[in-house]
């Protein structure tokens, strides 16, 4: 059974989601403090992490930059704070995906089931990757398409396979140009928006209405996991 790690300091909202996911067969563990929920998961065997940023004694984006250190669990951020600078900020630190309250239930959990997916196939698939029709051999560096191969740069198929192995996380422009290009490039937006662009023309059936990389604005970019077409 997922046993879940629930941070929050607001009673209604523990008040709401504890029952809802013991009713949908998650053990769940609670905490109201930063400190908290970094001593919870040192304890406790937890599988997925929902974090909200407001905490009364270490900001979120710090819990969730401790977290991530050494471990590789799934971090949620459910947060009242709906500005892109904080998704930004609390992707950036390492958290897995963001959802703004109020909230849809049915989204939550949504989010949840993918999170919990991802973390039980892992982030870094050995030889191919196949989403849908879409082929990824890693170790020749061939993509094909329906049994069409496409001719990519080293940077567009660096970028491809960054991105598809780590299928519908949010990955923030940051982190993208860190990987692709080095640290020194992380403040030039325009390298990734004129790769993603030039990669999406030849291997998306309509670029203009991408199935596979999704673009979070403001934010980043995230490769689709679900959806017509993708398997």
């Amino acid at each position: 059974m997922t046993r879940i790690l629930l941070v929050d300091d607001e009673p209604s909202i523990l008040a709401a989601l504890v029952p809802l996911l013991r009713s949908r067969g998650y053990e769940v563990t609670t905490a109201t403090t930063g400190y908290g929920a970094l001593d919870a998961v040192d304890r406790e065997s937890v599988q997925l992490v929902i974090l909200d940023l407001g905490l009364p004694d270490l900001d979120g984006v710090e819990v969730c930059r401790r977290l991530r250190e050494g471990r590789s669990l799934p971090i949620l951020v459910l947060s009242a704070r709906g500005a892109e600078s904080h998704k930004v900020a609390a992707l950036d630190a390492g958290a897995d995906d963001y959802v703004t309250k109020p909230f849809s239930t049915e989204e939550l959990l949504a989010r949840i089931r993918a999170a919990i997916r991802r973390a039980e196939a892992g982030t870094a698939p050995a030889g191919d990757i196949v989403r849908g029709e879409l082929r990824i051999e890693v170790d020749r560096r061939r993509v094909t398409r329906g049994g069409a191969e496409f001719r990519l740069t080293p940077k567009e198929f660096d970028l491809l396979v960054f991105l598809a192995q780590r299928p519908g996380r949010v990955l923030t422009h940051k982190s993208i140009l860190r990987a692709i290009w080095g640290p020194n490039a992380v403040d030039q937006p325009e390298h990734l928006r004129v790769l993603v662009a030039a990669l999406r023309k030849k291997i998306e059936p309509d670029p203009t209405n991408p199935t596979y990389i999704r673009t979070e604005p403001w934010v980043g970019y995230r490769f689709a996991d679900d959806g017509p077409g993708i398997g």
